[in-house]
C-alpha cells in the first residue's frame, strides 16, 4: 500500500482546481517576496520558453514586404479574404478532405 503524502495531495488540487488566473496571481505574489536564489531558478527554468520581444518595424525587409502586399491588394492584383470567409474556405475544404477519407 502507498502512502501519498499531503504535500502531494495539495499539490494535485491546486492545480485541479484552481483557475489560471488564480495561479498566476499566487505565482505573482511568491515571484515579489521569492529570494534571489529562487528568482535565479525559476528564471532558469522558463529562459527558454520565454520568447525575445520583436519589433517588426525594425525589420526593414519585413516592412518592404508587407507594403508590397497592401500595394498589390489595393492595385486589385491580389485578393484578400475577411475571416469569416477563410473560415468558411477551411470548413469546406474540411468536409472535402472528410468525405474523401471515407471513399
Amino acid at each position: 500500500m502507498h502512502c501519498v503524502s499531503t504535500f502531494f495531495i495539495k499539490f494535485v488540487m491546486i492545480f485541479l482546481i484552481m483557475t489560471t488566473a488564480a495561479i498566476r496571481e499566487k505565482l505573482h505574489n511568491y515571484i515579489s517576496v521569492a529570494d534571489d536564489k529562487k528568482i535565479k531558478a525559476i528564471y532558469t527554468l522558463l529562459e527558454e520558453q520565454m520568447a525575445p520581444a520583436v519589433d517588426w518595424s525594425d525589420d526593414e525587409e519585413f516592412v518592404a514586404e508587407l507594403d508590397e502586399r497592401v500595394r498589390r491588394y489595393e492595385a486589385g492584383i491580389d485578393p484578400a479574404f475577411s475571416i469569416e470567409e477563410t473560415k468558411a474556405s477551411i470548413q469546406e475544404m474540411k468536409k472535402e478532405y472528410l468525405k474523401n477519407l471515407r471513399k
